[in-house]
């Protein structure tokens, strides 16, 4: 339904009118994008109408929070946070059908009303009258655009999301007034783009690929750095330094060489289009170290310590061998893809005790224990919502288990870890507990509502 709403001081570039329902993604662009025919490529709702809606569905909740603490007449200073999500849907090709030619990949934008507080004049504390139970929960997470685009097509992309982007800026700086349980209320709303891969996050923040010598999308650490150094990283980038940076990359004022302008800012090779939080995406670190480890396990089968460079015929047969155990002893399908799921399965004591029948020697097992033992001590760190409620004890410990495994992989493991760490080893290292001091939670944040809601 449509609800009536306004904006003080009212939004630039935006109309003023209420009752707008699933617009065209383009509209604001004269042209076709490319070669698919413009008005099929891309829907979406008006950003500020899709957030007036989600308020106004969870009017009650509002009403009973406000009851709670005696405030249901106050009608200013709310605060509204807002977890934005944006991921690429790969394969979305129609099996049989005529529709117009798109392309064969989809983007999806959405957006999770995380909490909303209230701020009396007098009073500096914050009053928080509703939190999200479920912020990974597909239902929680409101779809704003549905585009066919591919999310590496950089030009296109960036084209559709422009508008949203401009909307979003605009509410920045005004205040939305909405009847609340009868009374005009005012909000004012804080976004914060956390549901991003890596891959998503570098794209908008105009990094290079997830290859690259530069890590990690929150610190300057190239990968041989951060292998060496596993733990001690600070967060530095921010969008307003990314721009900076590519307006260096852009002018090269200094006239230096390819190299040195590299080195110099650190890898951002693009124009940043929008920011992102810099924190970590808590289910695809587990995806990202489930394959880490999954690879450990083939190499300890093989006795790769000892070794120099096997042959591929070696590394199949013992990935063969890793994938009947797993699957005759856990019931674990191999998988194509590494997802979620199998993440969390292969992640456990009991897959390290099935795969140590399969190492040799007792040394190599007692230290594959010990790594998968600190790793389910540091989990339930960066996959709580609420860590400091949920799991006190292991977030005390984090910066000791990180360093204790960071050690290990330096030492027992030093043949895989020799120069080269992979991105997510890194942040699950070296930036966990300050993400959680500034935020509170890694898990509440993450990707996942909006890959379920993909599905």
């Amino acid at each position: 339904g449509f609800h009536q709403f306004e904006w003080q001081p009212a939004l630039k570039n935006v109309s003023t009118s209420c009752n707008v329902g699933i617009i065209n993604g383009l509209s604001g662009w004269d042209s076709s994008v490319d070669d698919s025919p413009a008005d099929t490529i891309t829907r979406r709702f008006r950003y500020d109408v899709a957030l007036v809606s989600a308020l106004k569905d969870m009017e009650e909740d509002i009403i009973e929070g406000l009851r709670e603490n005696g405030i249901e007449d106050s009608t200013s200073h709310f605060n509204v946070m807002i977890k934005e999500s944006c991921d690429g849907m790969g394969d979305v090709s129609e099996k049989h059908g005529g529709g117009p030619a798109v392309p064969e990949k989809a983007v999806r934008f959405s957006f999770t009303v995380m909490s909303v507080s209230f701020r009396a004049d007098c009073k500096e504390e914050e009053v928080t009258i509703f939190t999200e139970s479920k912020p990974n929960s597909e239902l929680s997470c409101k779809p704003l655009c549905l585009m066919f685009v591919d999310e590496s097509d950089h030009e296109t992309l960036t084209a559709i999301l422009h508008p949203i982007i401009a909307e979003r800026n605009a509410m920045k700086e005004s205040r939305l007034i909405l009847s609340i349980g009868g009374l005009p209320r005012s909000f004012r709303f804080h976004f914060r783009g956390t549901g991003y891969d890596e891959k998503m996050v570098r794209e908008m923040g105009g990094l290079e690929a997830s290859g690259s010598t530069y890590v990690c999308t929150l610190c300057d650490s190239t990968r041989a750095e951060a292998s060496h150094n596993m733990v001690l990283h600070s967060i530095t980038r921010s969008h307003s330094e990314n721009l900076e940076r590519y307006e260096i990359w852009r002018s090269n004022p200094f006239s230096e060489s390819v190299e040195e302008l590299r080195d110099r800012v650190k890898g951002v090779s693009a124009k940043p289009f929008m920011e992102t939080q810099p924190t970590l995406d808590a289910l695809h670190c587990d995806i990202g170290n489930a394959t880490e480890f999954y690879k450990i396990f083939q190499d300890e089968i093989g006795e790769v310590f000892q070794k120099a460079n096997p042959s591929r015929e070696e590394r199949r047969c013992w990935r063969a061998a890793l994938d009947k155990q797993l699957r005759k002893k856990l019931k674990l399908k191999p998988v194509m893809r590494m997802n979620g799921n199998y993440a969390r399965r292969l992640m456990s004591e009991e897959t390290v005790d099935v795969v140590c029948e399969l190492v040799p020697s007792e040394e190599r097992r007692e230290a594959l224990r010990e790594l998968m033992g600190l790793y389910i001590q540091m989990k339930p760190v960066w996959r709580a919502s609420n860590p400091a409620k949920e799991c006190p004890d292991q977030l005390c410990r984090y910066s000791f288990n990180s360093q204790r495994f960071a050690d290990l992989l330096s030492t027992t493991f030093k043949y895989r870890y020799d120069g080269k760490i992979t991105n997510y080893l890194h942040k699950t290292l070296a930036h966990v507990p300050e993400i959680i001091e500034r935020d509170g939670s890694i898990g509440a944040w993450a990707s996942e509502g909006n890959e379920s809601a993909n599905k």
